[in-house]
């Protein structure tokens, strides 16, 4: 490793993420705390406090690159003729994320007591961004909805599609006689699809 001297501020915020990505992805997020993160970076607690206001601006950073990673993973998804195909896709790789990162995909939904207080607007944003695509099939799927119903629908059909995901990764789907996690998303998305333009369309 390099001298400390040699690190800028960015370095160190960079390096100090990546240490703590690398902590939730071996350990769980439980695991993540500012004296092992420093120790991982060769650094001081007084030096990541220069980088981060706190522990939960930290933790909200690590969180939001997770965000960022998924949506970028969800935005090769493929675009395609038929639009509940591709929301399936979306589904699916949804999926696929959360099974090949456990670990930092729960990381965040976790809430600890460090991040009470409001949810900085960036953050907001990229929340925002990851459902954007999704709401915006639905928007093409049901163009005579308003933006906030299509955008309500999307919302309410991802959450069933993690909910699913959370159950399952978790080894609790079993509890009620179901093994092919794939086969209850598409089940749930097919209806939910169904049943949404059904109901538009009357």
């Amino acid at each position: 490793m390099a001298r400390r001297s040699q690190h800028s501020m960015e370095e160190i915020k960079e390096m100090v993420l990546k240490a703590a990505e690398d902590i939730v992805e071996e350990d769980g997020f439980p695991a993540l705390k500012v004296r092992k993160i420093a120790m991982e970076i060769g650094y001081t607690v007084g030096s990541i406090y220069m980088v981060f206001d706190n522990m939960a601006d930290l933790i909200r950073h690590v969180k939001g690159r997770t965000l960022d990673d998924l949506t970028r993973e969800l935005d090769q998804v493929a675009d395609g003729d038929n639009i509940e195909q591709c929301i399936l896709d979306l589904a699916k790789a949804y999926l696929s994320y959360a099974k090949r990162n456990y670990n930092r995909w729960t990381m965040i939904f976790e809430q600890c007591q460090q991040e009470n207080g409001d949810i900085p607007d960036w953050y907001k944003e990229k929340v925002n961004r990851m459902f954007e695509r999704i709401e915006n099939l639905f928007c093409q799927l049901e163009p005579q909805q308003p933006r906030e119903q299509s955008s309500l629908a999307a919302r309410t059909l991802w959450s069933g599609v993690h909910g699913v995901c959370m159950l399952s990764l978790a080894g609790k789907l079993d509890m009620v006689g179901v093994s092919d996690i794939e086969q209850v998303v598409t089940m749930l998305v097919k209806n939910f699809l169904a049943g949404w333009t059904g109901n538009a369309r009357q």
